[in-house]
This record gives structure tokens, sequence and C-alpha cells, in this order.
């Protein structure tokens, strides 16, 4: 049987749209044999989604997307084959969940101030137990009609530098990794493109990644051109990285990133799932 793998995946536990459940039933439902559910600092939905893993004959990796910061500039880096027992990975997510709270308590009060009343009670509630996230943010904006997209949302409030960001100290990049690592995981950095760095900063953060213990970089996600693609191939080549492949799903609304409908990882990069138990 082909192996088809997809590494970074979200579900209601964060700020998906599915819960775990049915983010597992979703992938296998698309020809996925190995999943790794990484919900934004928190392990909360793995249980659910190994039960569900079993019921269908599906691998799933436990895993996580950790926010962290370097330099004054916020990355996240995917934790592939994690322990979400390891005592100190554990305890920070629970540090995260308080800081997370804090922020939106936080941007709750700009929206405030931009006559945009009723923001927190609205995201709680839509996130549950799971940890609040700016995309709840963007959906009460979108569901009250302040926006007519999500990434308007983003673009008018919610953005760095808009009116209802707000700036926050996330784990120290070294720091997190290091909780993946010891926990017995890899450490991915995830979706590299995104940042929009120049050369020179994405060689600084490479170096930095690595010898903090990083050992992958994310070269295929949804939505990347061939420019794109041939830039993180060749980061991964120079600086040794395994490749990670991951479509980054949230909602099953968006056609443009779907569970296991992802390019081929090249041949000549190696496949961060050998680096896996």
């Amino acid at each position: 049987m082909i192996e088809s793998y997809d590494l970074h995946c979200h579900s209601t536990a964060s700020d998906g749209a599915l819960t775990p459940t049915e983010v597992v039933q979703r992938a296998a439902d698309f020809g996925v044999t190995a999943l790794a559910l990484t919900d934004h600092d928190t392990t909360a939905g793995l249980f659910e989604a190994q039960q569900q893993a079993s019921l269908v004959g599906l691998r799933l990796i436990p895993g996580i997307e950790l926010s962290t910061n370097w330099q004054n500039k916020c990355f996240h880096i995917v934790g592939l084959g994690i322990d979400p027992h390891y005592a100190p990975l554990a305890n920070a997510t629970q540090l995260l969940q308080s800081t997370r709270i804090e922020r939106a308590e936080k941007i709750a009060f700009k929206l405030e101030q931009k006559r945009i009343p009723g923001a927190l009670q609205a995201v709680m509630k839509a996130a549950g137990d799971g940890m609040i996230t700016r995309s709840h943010f963007a959906d009460f904006l979108l569901s009250q009609n302040h926006v007519s997209t999500q990434q308007e949302a983003f673009d008018r409030y919610l953005g760095q530098g808009k009116s209802a960001y707000v700036s926050t100290t996330w784990a120290d990049l070294e720091v997190a990794i290091n909780w993946i690592t010891e926990s017995g995981g890899v450490a991915v950095l995830a979706h590299p493109m995104r940042y929009k760095l120049t050369a020179n900063w994405m060689n600084r953060l490479l170096t930095t990644f690595k010898e903090a213990g990083g050992q992958g970089l994310e070269v295929i996600t949804s939505r990347m051109n061939p420019d794109e693609l041939r830039r993180v191939t060749d980061y991964a080549k120079r600086f040794n990285l395994a490749g990670s492949v991951g479509s980054d799903f949230h909602n099953p609304e968006n056609p443009w990133v779907e569970l296991g409908r992802l390019p081929t990882l090249p041949s000549h990069i190696k496949p961060v799932w050998e680096l896996l138990n």
C-alpha cells in the first residue's frame, strides 16, 4: 500500500472546525495513512484522535504546533512523535493557554474601543475547552459582518500593526525545541515561506534552529508556488534538514487546503518520518 502522510493539521482542540474524531475520519476518507494532529500549543485532542485512528486503521503521530519567539519575531514549531505526558511540555501547554487567554482579553478590549463589543464572550464560547486563537476572532468579526472574509479580519484588525493586534511573548524558540526533543519528538519549522524573511534572516533562523536541535523543515504545505518549493527545498538541502509534508488543514469549507492533498516530497530530500520511532 502507498503511504500518504499529512503531518500538520488542526481540530477543535485549537482553531480547527472539526473535532479530533472528525479530522481523523476525514483524513482516512481522503486516503491519508499517517496523520499528525498538531493543534496550537495543546495536546488536548490527541487521546480522542488516537481512539478514532485505531478504529479506522490510520497511524496517528502525536504532535503539537508551538508558538515561539526569536529575535522579536513569532515562529511556529511543529513537534512530531512527542510524548504529550512529558512534564515540561505538559506544563508549558498550561502556561501557553494562560498566555492565549490574556491575549484574547486584550484583543477584545481593543475591539471594544473600535465599537465592536461582545468578542471575548463569543470567542470563549467558540473555543470551548480548546485554545483561543486569532482565527476565533476573525470568525467573530465575519459573523458580525464587520468583514467579508477571514483574511480581511487580519488585514483590517488582527494582523501585526493593525488596530486590534496584540504583541505576545511566546516560548523562546530554543526552549520550545528542547521540550519537543526531550519528549522524544522531532522539531520541524512550520511553513517557512510564510514568514516573508529575507535570505539572510532565513539563514540566521535555520542556523539557530538546527543548533538548538531542530531536525525538520516543512518542505511541502498547501498553497505553495513553484518558486517557494524551490527555495525551501534548497534550504532543506543546505542545512541538512529532513523534509516534512503538512496541509495545515483547519476547515473543510476551504477548498484550497485539504487533508492529504499535497504534492510529493522531492526524492532527494530525506523524509522526516524516517526520524520518527
